[in-house]
C-alpha cells in the first residue's frame, strides 16, 4: 500500500492499514509518500510486540502478531485510531492518553465501536 494524495490512499488512513496488517496473513509493504515521519506509531504497536521493520519511507509488517495490550499517547487524530484498532486486538488492557483530538476525526469512536462489540471505555482524567 503506498500513501498518495487524492484519489489515492489517504495518508490519514495508514496507521489504521498498519494495524490491520499486524493481523493479516504474510507480509505487507507499507510506503509513506505525503508526510515524513508518519511512522511514529509503529514504535508503539512494536511494543506491543508488532513485527515492524521501517526503512526511510517504507514500512514493512510480518503479519498474524500476537498483540499484549500496553500504554500509549499520541496527539494526532489518525494515529491514535490505528493505535484504539491495534489495542482492540491486544490481549491485555491497552490504555491511550491524550486523545481528546480524535474526535475531530472520529466522532463518537468509542460508541460506534462498542456498537459492534468491541470492549471499549473513555476515562475522562488529566491528558484524556
Amino acid at each position: 500500500m503506498t500513501t498518495e494524495e487524492y484519489p489515492g490512499f489517504a495518508t490519514d488512513m495508514q496507521a489504521q492499514f498498519m494495524a490491520l496488517a499486524t493481523q493479516a496473513e504474510g507480509t505487507s509493504v507499507i510506503v509513506e509518500r505525503i508526510f515524513e515521519n508518519r511512522f511514529l506509531h509503529a514504535s508503539e504497536m512494536m511494543r506491543m510486540g508488532a513485527h515492524i521493520s521501517i526503512e526511510g519511507h517504507s514500512a514493512t509488517v510480518r503479519g498474524q502478531s500476537a498483540l499484549s495490550g500496553t500504554w500509549c499517547r499520541r496527539r494526532i487524530c489518525g494515529l491514535s485510531a490505528g493505535l484504539v484498532l491495534a489495542g482492540l486486538v491486544a490481549s491485555g488492557e491497552t490504555t491511550i492518553e491524550r486523545v481528546y483530538h480524535i474526535d475531530r476525526g472520529y466522532e463518537g469512536i468509542v460508541e460506534k465501536l462498542r456498537g459492534v462489540g468491541a470492549a471499549i471505555e473513555r476515562v475522562h482524567g488529566t491528558g484524556s
